[in-house]
């Protein structure tokens, strides 16, 4: 087994491929919720960003709880994963969801259509939260 990540490990591990996070928050009712993100870093505010419908229960349970967990994680041998979980700000901003949508597009849908999701995700309706992790723990090597 490897020894943790340091925290700049677990961010770069986080950019490094377009893998899909999953978000863990808390419904109003106490019931927990996960749900499948794409995402990308913000280097200049050490930041994990990624866009959600205000009308979605993540969205609602964002705006209530301000808090989320984030687990993302290498599925090949011999498998990694990073959790950061962390108080959530959204921003409603038009033009900045817009700016990250397509910038998140690019990383996972490539270049030649970052344009088109980011016009399709970087709408009215959705949000740009942003993840600021508290607590963050990560390994590679699980299986070595």
């Amino acid at each position: 087994m490897s020894p943790p990540m340091t925290r700049a490990q677990m961010f770069a591990f986080i950019q490094e491929a377009p893998r899909t996070g999953h978000l863990a928050t808390v419904r109003a009712n106490g019931r927990p919720h996960v749900a499948p993100i794409w995402i990308a870093v913000d280097p200049d505010r050490e930041e994990i960003v990624f866009t959600t419908g205000s009308d979605t229960v993540k969205g609602r349970s964002l705006i209530q709880r301000q808090w989320a967990a984030l687990c993302v994680d290498d599925q090949a041998p011999p498998f990694a994963f990073v959790i950061a979980e962390g108080p959530v700000t959204v921003v409603t901003d038009l033009a900045e969801i817009r700016r990250w949508a397509t910038i998140i597009a690019g990383r996972y849908m490539g270049e030649a259509l970052a344009e088109t999701y980011g016009a399709r995700n970087g709408v009215e309706g959705e949000w740009l939260c942003r993840l600021a992790p508290a607590r963050m723990t990560g390994e590679r090597g699980v299986a070595d």
